[in-house]
């Protein structure tokens, strides 16, 4: 399952020389996995509401080439693999065609209590049965 966001960086995500600060891109991350979701017919906020926490536990970032004020992005979020317990995304930022940045995450299910849970079957894609 993958899902494909536009995104125009804002001034105050960039450094004095214009440049995208490294530390947006993980919020930017976070903006695809939550339009990944929308897409699949969920919200964050219904699953946090049914007790069901999602955590980052592992963030990887590559970057290629700088991103700049005022360019729009696209950003590719792609659900790559999903355990018993955690779902591991993909992330590939482009500006017409150009790779700036991939990434990856790993985040964790769990429950109220923070104590690990089974990921629920609404956030498995058909066909993709959790690994055990």
């Amino acid at each position: 399952m993958t899902n494909e966001l536009e995104l125009r960086v804002r001034y105050r995500e960039c450094d004095p020389m214009g440049v995208v600060h490294h530390t947006v891109y993980p919020t930017w991350f976070e903006m695809g996995r939550t339009e990944l979701l929308r897409s699949m017919g969920g919200c964050y906020r219904d699953l946090e509401a049914a007790g069901v926490f999602l955590v980052v536990v592992k963030l990887e970032v590559q970057y290629r080439q700088p991103a700049r004020y005022d360019e729009v992005l696209t950003l590719e979020t792609s659900l790559v693999r999903s355990t018993r317990a955690k779902i591991e995304h993909a992330y590939s930022l482009q500006r017409d065609g150009v790779l700036l940045a991939t990434g990856e995450t790993t985040l964790a299910c769990l429950d109220a209590s923070g104590h690990i849970r089974e990921v629920p079957g609404s956030l498995v894609t058909a066909g993709d049965a959790p690994a055990t």
